[in-house]
């Protein structure tokens, strides 16, 4: 028996494709090679005899007719068409996903595939291709395509529509943690681009995905709801990830749509099953109907009021937009302001690089693409990739940490004091960056430094972050905040050498736990977990560790009270309460902040502060004092400092010098 074209004789089977037992299917073999089943030959009426010839003539192992169109496919590979194997864009993979229908989701468009059928066309010159003649139970011609036009992957049949790009299925588990186990994609996100190996294209388009899909949730999610017959709430998590994820790439990157679906029904195929597939692959092909512009007209029709269509535009909960509005007004900046403030929140942050005072250097960095900062000293933006490839980093010399945190931390170790200046603590310091950074200054200063965590997880952030230090310039401790005098006399004996047990601080950094609404650049998914329930929660603590930083500073010392939210709750009401007790004066914030941020050359010649001008942080706030508290000496001029996403570029940051009385 040979492989050639028979003429239909009626009532004699052949091998064929369906792939039900009885019918010589096609398919792979134990190792996932292509090739025609035996059980087909077991069960078409036919004997021993005439199963011998078909696998003598190469029909019945694969030995034959697959392999010869293995052959094939290798030879017209060898003649110059490679190209589909190379990585294009962000669809890396040799193994492409097919839809139910047998067509292949490669990713190209339309010009290539275009070319790719022209090239096609004059190498098969009819449908078949000029392949194996393959011929159903009646002796019909199939005329398939040879397997070289077909291009099949290496996955067997029914994984050829299960393949998710690795990129993509990088995204997906991010944002599953995210989802599930309140993971942040800032910590999640690196580890995995580097466990998944992904390459330096690939890794940016995991992170504008990922990114973006958190940033726009709230408007993408009200799109949905008007595809979706049914409400959100009972979409499960997985499927509501992959829809997320599909709309981002439809309307806010430059992902062809076929690609954008296609990729994203491999994606749910590969992670949840056929069936969410179908269903995702319904709803982004609903959205893909209309243009963004077209959607976002659509979906602020039924708005409320200005804040609602503020929220649905900018992605933002209500309750956020109007808190931020009022947070503006409390730190002195126009309510006209919201708008920009809400755009700066959705625009992808560049990495702001530290290096250790008197122990980094950023030689390394600028040689890798870094830039100088624009606001603080001893700082680049960095956005070359992976941090993890910089030596520096790797010995923990150099590390990110934003422009606000830089200035905060040196504020305080800049603010003027009266008396020694030895001993410095950092009450909250999980997970370590300013605490690093108050303690290469120290070191340079003959000062020592106790940073304490609650936390003990977060408090080996802290001795991580501080192992560059000298040994002997600092301690780590572990305990609540609230009772830092109590945790200083359980660890007398740990201190460094310059602090004796009982000594109170010369210097106090509080950087309260707080609601994170100043970072929602670079931890989008905090908008979406945060309620103003958890903000009044938080209040009682803040004030608490306030309160505790104030008791263990010595008469005439300076305590830093610092919030990452500009929210007043959070920030100036706080101040304010624990001003009108007398226990602590006010001093010019926003003037330490402008002493130790960057000068650039002024009209008269002289230096002037880059935070001078219209990006003056500071504004003085109205202070209140109870009757019968202490007679306190006001500075000359007390103002409390908030940097703005919007104005400065880096997180909204709160800042309060105290000096206790």
């Amino acid at each position: 028996m040979s492989n050639e074209k028979r003429p239909h004789k009626g009532g004699h089977g052949k091998p064929g494709h369906s792939g039900k037992p009885g019918n010589g299917k096609f398919g792979p073999d134990k190792f996932g090679r292509g090739g025609f089943n035996q059980a087909g030959d077991q069960g078409n009426g036919q004997g021993g005899a005439k199963r011998k010839r078909r696998r003598r003539s190469g029909s019945g192992n694969g030995s034959g007719a697959g392999e010869q169109n293995r052959q094939q496919k290798w030879d017209n590979n060898s003649r110059g068409d490679k190209k589909r194997f190379e990585p294009r864009g962000e669809n890396r993979h040799e193994n492409r996903s097919e839809s139910r229908t047998g067509r292949r989701f490669d990713g190209l468009t339309s010009v290539e595939r275009a070319a790719r059928r022209a090239k096609t066309a004059h190498e098969d010159t009819k449908r078949g291709g000029g392949g194996t003649s393959q011929r159903n139970k009646s002796g019909h011609e199939r005329n398939r395509r040879s397997m070289s036009a077909r291009e099949f992957s290496a996955a067997a049949p029914s994984a050829r529509s299960r393949t998710a790009d690795t990129a993509r299925a990088t995204v997906f588990e991010v944002l599953r943690s995210v989802a599930e186990s309140d993971a942040y994609a800032n910590l999640v996100l690196p580890k995995a681009i580097r466990s998944h190996r992904l390459d330096h294209r690939d890794a940016g388009f995991a992170t504008e995905l990922t990114y973006g899909t958190l940033r726009h949730q709230g408007t993408y999610d009200a799109i949905l709801s008007r595809c979706v017959d049914r409400p959100l709430e009972k979409v499960g998590t997985t499927t509501l990830i992959v829809l997320r994820m599909g709309v981002h790439q439809l309307l806010n990157m430059r992902v062809p749509a076929h690609a954008a679906l296609n990729q994203s029904v491999s994606l749910a195929r590969e992670k949840i099953g056929a069936g969410p597939a179908s269903f995702i692959n319904a709803v982004l092909r609903r959205v893909s109907e209309r243009t963004p512009e077209e959607w976002y007209e659509l979906i602020i029709e039924e708005a409320k009021d200005d804040t609602e269509r503020m929220a649905l535009l900018a992605s933002h909960p209500g309750w956020i937009v109007r808190s931020m509005r009022q947070a503006l007004v409390a730190h002195g900046r126009p309510a006209s302001e919201i708008k920009q403030l809400l755009e700066a929140d959705n625009l992808a942050p560049v990495v702001n690089l530290v290096a250790l005072p008197g122990l980094g250097s950023l030689d390394e960095a600028r040689e890798q693409g870094a830039v100088d900062g624009e606001l603080v000293e001893d700082s680049a933006l960095y956005a070359s990739g992976d941090l993890a490839r910089l030596e520096s980093v790797r010995e923990g010399t150099v590390r990110a940490q934003d422009a606000g945190s830089q200035l905060v931390a040196r504020a305080l170790a800049a603010a003027p004091l009266d008396g020694t200046d030895t001993a410095w603590l950092d009450l909250c310091a999980g997970p370590g960056g300013k605490a690093a950074l108050l303690g290469a200054i120290g070191v340079q200063r003959g000062a020592s430094l106790v940073a304490n965590e609650a936390a003990p997880h977060r408090a080996q952030l802290v001795e991580s972050s501080m192992r560059p230090l000298p040994e002997d310039s600092y301690t780590v401790l572990t305990g609540d905040g609230r009772q830092i005098r109590e945790t200083l006399r359980k660890n007398a004996s740990d201190l460094p050498g310059s602090i004796e047990p009982g000594q109170l601080f010369d210097r106090v950094m509080v950087d309260v736990p707080c609601s994170g609404l100043g970072a929602l650049r670079r931890r989008p998914e905090a908008r979406w977990r945060k309620s103003p329930r958890d903000i009044a929660e938080l209040l009682p603590l803040q004030r608490q560790l306030l309160d505790a930083a104030i008791e263990a500073t010595r008469p005439g010392g300076v305590i830093a009270y610092v919030t990452c939210s500009p929210h007043a709750a959070e920030t100036q009401n706080i101040v304010a309460e624990v001003l009108e007790s007398g226990a602590v004066s006010l001093l010019d914030s926003a003037a330490a902040l402008r002493e130790v941020a960057l000068h650039a050359e002024g009209a008269n010649g002289e230096p002037v502060s880059v935070l001078a001008g219209e990006k003056d942080p500071g504004h003085t706030p109205e202070i209140k004092v109870k009757k019968g508290a202490p007679a306190v000496k006001a500075s000359e001029n007390p103002t409390t400092a908030q940097l703005w996403p919007h104005v400065h570029g880096t997180d909204a940051m709160f800042l309060a010098l105290l000096r206790k009385n």
